[in-house]
C-alpha cells in the first residue's frame, strides 16, 4: 500500500512540477477587497496543493482523535459488562456449591 501512496504522491508532484515550468507568467489572487498578490502560477498552485495537504492532514488527525476516544469509550463500557458477568458468574458458583451441599443430604433421607 505504501507503493501505491507514493507512485501516486510522485505522479501528482511530477504533474505539478511540469505544470510549473510551463506556466511562469504572473498571476493575481485577490484576497479581500484592496488585497491582491501576484506570482507566478506555478507558485500559487503549489501553495494551494500545500494548503489543501495541510488541511487533509489535519482532517485525518481530527478523524482519528474522534476513533480513539470512541474506542476508549467502547472499551470501557466493555470492563464495565465483564466486571457485571464477573458478579454474575460468581453468584452461580456460589449458588451451584449450595445446591450442591444440600443434594447430599437428600440422597441421605432417601436411602435411610
Amino acid at each position: 500500500m505504501r507503493q501505491v501512496n507514493f507512485s501516486i504522491i510522485f505522479v501528482i508532484c511530477l504533474a505539478l512540477v511540469l505544470f510549473g515550468i510551463e506556466n511562469t507568467q504572473l498571476v493575481g489572487i485577490k484576497i479581500v477587497e484592496g488585497v491582491e498578490f501576484k506570482a507566478p502560477l506555478s507558485i500559487e498552485l503549489i501553495l494551494a496543493m500545500g494548503i489543501g495537504a495541510v488541511l487533509a492532514w489535519v482532517f485525518s488527525v481530527w478523524t482519528r482523535l474522534q476513533s480513539v476516544l470512541g474506542t476508549k469509550q467502547d472499551l470501557e463500557e466493555r470492563d464495565r459488562e465483564i466486571e457485571i458477568l464477573q458478579a454474575d458468574i460468581e453468584r452461580y458458583k456460589a449458588e451451584i456449591e449450595e445446591q450442591q451441599r444440600l443434594l447430599p443430604s437428600a440422597k441421605m433421607t432417601i436411602d435411610a
